[in-house]
């Protein structure tokens, strides 16, 4: 098993590695249950600085916005990223991160209207009436958002105080609590373990040659694959691609992006040259998933760029962890690659990470009439290495 952590985080040096605490990683075992929970419309109780009782918006039912009242001490404040705040204050989207709070009347606490607060893609207009900007947020609010992320959800979530004695009512509601330092060390993924779960030989058409390992990322759950073709291990430098899971453009040949076509490019260019791998990472959408992709088409279909549709709902413009990726190469033993990518965050990562890239190889495919936006966005807001038109 190969832990994993970029070379540039500080807290490496000190004695802050979470999971270290008892050598088994239970502190991200507890988000992970966390999420689960969250995914479930239950509430969670996050620690810090205090505590708070917390609610995903996406998931909340009448029955957890009852069990979340019974827990807190005082009205909620509701969460949302800034980009996604902006149409409820009537203001431009602001292009950097934070979290904005705002207090609601009793009669938004529904989940139906909850959602129309946070999701742009309903097809209701924003609502305005019975909301405020609230005063300070807590410390613990960026972990509140932090942990609906992790869940897959929309970054939107009730919060409130706990009141005096809701920890052991909460025990006795079998509701989880978690830290918040250990929600966003997860978030910003500082160790991650990878372990092989499994290996087939799985004859392509493109290879025949060709087998595929399975992974599994302890603390998160995650599944990533590495899809070997020939001997790779045997190579000075392979050659790599890594390659962001996109069941839209891989399965189902979509137009909108070039992801289907960079799959199959890369494997035709990998058997051509008779070795290498390409690492298939469960990160859809630039690791937002598939759910929140699909309301980011909406949101482009209504004029927004790839970018600008993750931000207005709530995500950054790219949520993946390409670290895992080396991770997984460290465990194959290809500490040496040639990388088969456009994108200039791939190679930082992986070369951050200890990963010996010897060479970038081009993988760009011509605009096809309907994802030259994508392609132009790609290119002059995320910095990849493509054609400007």
């Amino acid at each position: 098993m190969t832990r994993f952590w970029p070379r540039s985080d500080p807290s490496l040096s000190a004695d802050l590695s979470l999971g270290e605490r008892d050598g088994t990683g239970v502190a991200l075992h507890a988000v992970r249950r966390a999420t689960a929970d969250l995914s479930a419309g239950l509430p969670v109780l996050l620690k810090g600085e205090s505590r708070f009782i917390v609610l995903a918006v996406e998931t909340a039912s009448n029955q957890a916005l009852a069990a979340f009242a019974a827990l807190a001490d005082g009205p909620p404040l509701l969460l949302l990223a800034s980009a996604q705040a902006a149409p409820l204050l009537g203001r431009p989207s602001a292009r950097e991160p934070g979290v904005i709070g705002f207090r609601l009347s009793e009669d938004l606490l529904d989940p139906g209207r909850l959602l129309r607060l946070a999701d742009p893609t309903t097809g209701e207009p924003p609502l305005r009436d019975g909301i405020a900007p609230g005063e300070d947020l807590p410390g613990s609010a960026p972990a509140a958002l932090a942990l609906c992320k992790l869940a897959r959800l929309l970054p939107a979530a009730l919060i409130a105080p706990s009141r005096p004695g809701a920890e052991g009512d909460a025990a006795n509601l079998e509701i989880l609590s978690v830290d918040a330092a250990d929600v966003l060390a997860c978030t910003e993924g500082r160790m991650l373990h990878v372990r092989r779960v499994s290996e087939a030989r799985v004859p392509l058409e493109v290879a025949s040659e060709t087998r595929i390992i399975a992974f599994r990322v302890t603390e998160t759950g995650a599944e990533h694959l590495a899809i070997l073709i020939g001997r790779p291990e045997e190579r000075e430098a392979p050659l790599v691609r890594v390659h962001s899971a996109c069941f839209t453009g891989d399965l189902l040949g979509s137009l909108r992006c070039d992801c289907g076509a960079q799959l199959r490019g890369a494997m035709a260019r990998i058997a051509e040259e008779g070795a290498g791998a390409v690492l298939y990472l469960a990160q859809e959408g630039r690791g937002i998933g598939l759910f929140n992709k699909l309301r980011a088409y909406r949101l482009q279909d209504g004029g927004l760029d790839t970018v600008d549709a993750n931000r207005a709902l709530g995500w950054g413009k790219d949520e993946r962890n390409h670290g895992v990726a080396a991770a997984m190469l460290a465990e194959l033993g290809l500490k040496r690659v040639r990388l088969l990518t456009n994108n200039p965050e791939k190679l930082s990562a992986l070369t951050e990470a200890g990963i010996d890239v010897l060479e970038r190889i081009p993988l760009a495919f011509p605009p096809n009439g309907v994802n030259d936006r994508y392609l132009e966005t790609k290119a002059e807001r995320l910095g990849h290495f493509l054609p400007r038109g």
